[in-house]
């Protein structure tokens, strides 16, 4: 945690994104100041990797623009990434492909299921707000040591508080 009194304990940030080839990098680059600027550098490097992956996946898969949330609560972090596509991926049979397979695409919701501590996701249809698509999210614990874990993360299905 930065040691600037003048940073509050909980926060938030949200970054709007194009439907643009560069967008996974601005994404991480953002993301990786935020983690370094409040103190949680051991995150750091799953936490882009997890972001590019999802934004990558929006940029890919969606015809309009997305956005990026990075909040903390406690000693937690959640990143939630929106995109205008309401069709959402089978969550419950994502795996992580084997070392051997030499597939260029397709591993990104695996490494998301492996490194975060929870993940999940939902549509959004017919929202008050008029808010249509995705939302894919991940959390990662400050206690938590960063980069690949052992086993299979934990599944989390649910909406972001």
């Amino acid at each position: 945690m930065s040691h600037d009194p003048e940073l509050t304990d909980d926060w938030e940030y949200t970054l709007q994104v194009p439907p643009d080839p560069m967008a996974p990098c601005i994404a991480r680059r953002t993301l990786r100041t935020i983690f370094e600027e409040h103190g949680f550098l051991e995150l750091a490097d799953t936490a882009e990797l997890l972001t590019s992956e999802l934004v990558t996946n929006a940029y890919r898969y969606s015809d309009g623009p997305a956005s990026v949330r990075v909040k903390r609560e406690g000693d937690r972090v959640r990143v939630a990434v929106w995109d205008t596509n309401p069709r959402l991926p089978a969550l419950d049979t994502v795996s992580l492909p084997d070392a051997e397979t030499e597939a260029e695409q397709g591993r990104g919701l695996g490494l998301v299921q492996w490194c975060a501590d929870s993940w999940g996701g939902f549509a959004l249809r017919d929202q008050p707000q008029g808010l249509v698509g995705k939302l894919i999210w991940f959390e990662l614990g400050a206690g938590a040591s960063a980069g690949v874990r052992q086993g299979p993360s934990r599944s989390g299905k649910g909406p972001v508080a």
